[in-house]
C-alpha cells in the first residue's frame, strides 16, 4: 500500500506553484491516471472554459451542390471538386445503408 505526501508542483502555463495533495494523488492512482497534473486549478479551469467556448462557436459553412439529388446545400468544409459532396438528407441515407 502506497502512502502519499503532498507535493509542490509548478504550473506549466503560469509558473505558479500549487499543491498536489495526498488525496489528489490517491484519486489519480485509483483512476489509473499516470501523470501528475501540469496546470494549477485556475489554469485548468481557464483551459476548460476556452475549450468549451471554441466548441460553441458556429462552424463556417460553404455552399455546395449535392452529388446525389442536385440540391443546393451547405457543408462544414471547403469542397475541392475531387470528391462528391452530399446534402444532409442524402448523406444520412447513404450512411444508413451500410
Amino acid at each position: 500500500m502506497t502512502t502519499f505526501q503532498d507535493k509542490t508542483l509548478v504550473c506549466r502555463d503560469c509558473g505558479k506553484e500549487f499543491q498536489f495533495t495526498a488525496g489528489e494523488q490517491e484519486f489519480y492512482q485509483s483512476r489509473s491516471l499516470g501523470s501528475e497534473p501540469s496546470r494549477c486549478q485556475d489554469c485548468r479551469q481557464a483551459k476548460r472554459r476556452d475549450r468549451s467556448a471554441a466548441d460553441a462557436a458556429p462552424r463556417e459553412m460553404h455552399p455546395a451542390v449535392c452529388a446525389s439529388c442536385g440540391k443546393d446545400c451547405e457543408v462544414p468544409f471547403q469542397p475541392k471538386g475531387d470528391r462528391p459532396v452530399y446534402c444532409n438528407e442524402c448523406f444520412t441515407k447513404m450512411r444508413n445503408r451500410r
